[in-house]
């Protein structure tokens, strides 16, 4: 029988075992908050704003552009900033796959911005993953929309998820299929309406709302008519022409978008799904009408968006190119 002391002595041995292995073999989690680089970069968000207010005043379309890639981002792998890696020889990313091919962009800006924060800070402490996210929040503020704190403490991801792409809602997509991709997200239908709220800035391309404009009935004939003038039938042609996916306020962000909904002026055949007899034209019509309760619900999708599957701890990496994994 063991005495007192050598059963001590046996479960210290156990308990350094337990810890090590579990040391070994779990990454150790963190969670995200609001002050995270207070003391390791307290300048961050100033950087990160000033950067990108100066993209978007010499490109008012930027700051669509960057609230896309953010959600782009978030929604494949978690926040991880894994649209931002280059494809090399042998592993292919996520820029180069649809939907992101020929119209994901901003890239070049979140580098810009990361060499900023770097400089600020002294060193690479401030992941691509983070510095997306305040860039999306910003962006958002700056095209007049509501504010809300950003929890940090993302880190990069070591690999791109091609494909994790295809859980991307597309634009050709009915509201079925794009409920179900929400709801497989955490997101319930009033978030994904809220979310597609952001389509009240940004363009697509003709060749993504050409068979709306010419095939599709639940659009207003007028409407059509004058985007027709510029997306002629025939693919190929002028496919790269850009209209404003919300007519009346493209550069400004409001609740206008739920307004076009109603009046059948949007472009996307997704985004009139929304608003087409189904289950979501009350939620059209609640935002359409209470411009705040859209702001809110707004902000609070977008927060809840940045929480999903964050790398935290030691998981990933601080990446010193956002296109590209670090060296070992």
């Amino acid at each position: 029988m063991a005495t007192p002391s050598n059963c001590s002595k046996q479960y210290s041995k156990f308990f350094v075992l337990v810890v090590f292995f579990t040391t070994m073999s779990t990454p150790v989690l963190a969670q995200l908050s609001v002050g995270f680089y207070a003391s390791t970069c307290p300048s961050v968000l100033d950087t990160v704003r000033s950067a990108t207010r100066s993209a978007i005043n010499r490109e008012a379309r930027m700051g669509a552009s960057l609230i896309r890639l953010f959600f782009h981002d978030c929604f494949v792998n978690g926040c991880d900033g894994g649209v931002l890696l280059d494809d090399t020889t042998s592993v292919p990313g996520e820029k180069t796959v649809l939907p992101n091919s020929g119209s994901a962009r901003g890239f070049e800006v979140i580098d810009t911005i990361k060499t900023q924060v770097d400089r600020a800070c002294g060193g690479s402490v401030v992941s691509c993953a983070d510095i997306l996210a305040i860039a999306a929040r910003d962006s958002v503020v700056e095209l007049g929309g509501p504010s809300y704190s950003v929890p940090l403490g993302r880190r990069d991801a070591r690999a791109p998820n091609r494909a994790g792409m295809s859980g991307l809602p597309g634009f050709f997509e009915n509201l079925g299929p794009l409920l179900s991709k929400f709801s497989a997200k955490g997101f319930s239908a009033q978030e994904m309406v809220a979310l597609s709220g952001a389509h009240t800035v940004g363009q697509a391309r003709c060749v993504v709302y050409r068979d709306r404009i010419y095939n599709e009935t639940n659009i207003d004939p007028a409407y059509a008519t004058s985007l027709q003038a510029n997306c002629p039938r025939a693919t190929g042609t002028n496919d790269e022409t850009l209209a404003p996916l919300d007519p009346q306020s493209p550069n400004r962000f409001g609740n206008n978008y739920f307004q076009a909904l109603i009046n059948r002026r949007t472009i996307l055949h997704s985004d009139q799904e929304l608003f087409n007899g189904g289950s979501t034209d009350s939620i059209v019509r609640d935002y359409s009408d209470n411009p705040a309760t859209f702001s809110t619900d707004f902000a609070n999708a977008m927060v809840k968006m940045g929480n999903m599957s964050p790398l935290t701890g030691t998981q990933g990496e601080i990446r010193r190119d956002c296109k590209r994994i670090n060296e070992v």
